[in-house]
């Protein structure tokens, strides 16, 4: 979820911004069953299919075998199995990182790493379209907050010549997880440097999707000297559950010493560390399901043309379609569900006022007839749209 401005917005059926749950009976790759009913899902992060991947099973399965099914305790008591020491080693490898420390879950990750390094003598610029477990840290940090406009280097840079603050922290997005655009993150990168600030990044929707699944950060050839710490999860392209904090030596130790909601909360289960090491192993060997995504990408892109519909400047699975009404998304949302496709409409506080949209997710799973009929609907919906 993206916060816009931070304010809450009234809640209520007349506002059409009333947030409901829908119960998901089961999963078949590409295809969920909800009410009974099996719907084509365009609305899941899992960008490469492995939430249900056999290998990612198997080795769950083994792990609680041999671990149980929780962790049983915080990692610095007794829940740190070697699950967890595996995949902490293989993740700061991967992405060639001194060191990785665990969290269970990325919104956990950035509240965490955020109120550990950052304090009241201290300013930290983010910008505005930023994920709401970006914006929830910098105020638990208690530090200055600067908004800067969204991915507007040049009003960084004049907000960071500005600062007299002590530390100095810059904090985006890698991929925005409303627009799917990316940061200018080598631009920020630059001007974090000038300015000795300490960029941290939180590429969660580029991790395993960019640069053979390296993410942003590799897609750009930036090294851990222009982004000392790397916030990446485990919950999207890897299908399973978790974050990973990876960096320099220095950070992660003193995350180890301070993070609260490392020390403080139960270890993720030892059976979703060995799963998330499985999907990063798949990607270590092989790029097929990567390729096969940007195939699905340029397909969707290539249906919205012929169709004569608006193609959005996302170039990842993030493709949104912007209605500006929350009513007419909500009607969108609710066509598209009657004709087997599973679409959610995303409205404000999660999006600026206006700008309701639909937000499609493609993944390495969808086949070419699932991504051309969602296209073929989507036209006759929007048509028919008042």
């Amino acid at each position: 979820m993206t916060a816009a401005d931070g304010a809450a917005a009234p809640l209520g059926p007349a506002s059409h911004r009333t947030r409901t749950l829908d119960v998901r009976e089961r999963s078949a790759g590409a295809v969920i069953a909800i009410g009974g009913r099996e719907l084509v899902n365009f609305c899941s992060n899992d960008y490469l299919g492995l939430a249900n991947s056999d290998t990612l099973r198997t080795a769950a399965v083994a792990a609680i075998d041999r671990h149980g099914v929780g962790a049983g305790a915080a990692a610095l008591l007794s829940g740190w199995t070697t699950a967890h020491h595996t995949l902490a080693i293989d993740i700061a490898d991967y992405l060639g990182r001194d060191r990785a420390l665990l969290f269970s879950s990325g919104y956990l990750a950035n509240l965490g790493t955020l109120s550990a390094l950052a304090g009241r003598h201290d300013e930290i610029f983010h910008d505005r379209l930023n994920h709401a477990s970006l914006i929830d840290g910098v105020r638990l940090a208690g530090a200055r907050s600067t908004r800067y406009r969204h991915a507007d280097v040049d009003d960084l840079e004049r907000r960071l010549a500005a600062s007299a603050a002590t530390g100095r922290y810059v904090v985006t997005d890698g991929v925005f997880s409303m627009d799917g655009d990316a940061a200018p993150l080598r631009e920020i990168a630059d001007v974090a440097r000038a300015h000795d600030a300490l960029l941290i990044c939180d590429d969660a929707h580029g991790f395993g999707v960019l640069a053979g699944g390296r993410g942003l950060v590799s897609a750009l050839g930036l090294t851990q000297r222009e982004v000392p710490l790397l916030v990446v999860t485990f919950g999207k392209a890897l299908g399973s559950v978790g974050a990973a904090v990876v960096g320099r030596a220095d950070l992660i130790e003193r995350l180890l010493q301070q993070a609260r909601t490392f020390i403080y909360d139960t270890a993720m289960p030892p059976a979703l560390a060995a799963a998330s090491s499985a999907a990063l192993g798949l990607l270590q060997r092989d790029d097929r399901l990567v390729r096969r995504l940007d195939a699905n990408i340029a397909r969707f892109h290539a249906a919205l043309a012929a169709a004569g519909l608006a193609v959005p400047a996302s170039t990842t699975p993030i493709q949104p379609i912007v209605l500006g009404d929350d009513a007419r998304a909500l009607a969108a949302a609710a066509a598209l569900n009657d004709a087997g496709y599973y679409v959610r409409a995303i409205r404000p506080p999660t999006v600026p006022e206006g700008t309701s949209r639909l937000r499609i997710c493609l993944s390495a799973a969808h086949g070419d007839d699932q991504i051309d009929g969602l296209v073929t609907t989507l036209r006759r919906v929007l048509a028919e749209l008042p």
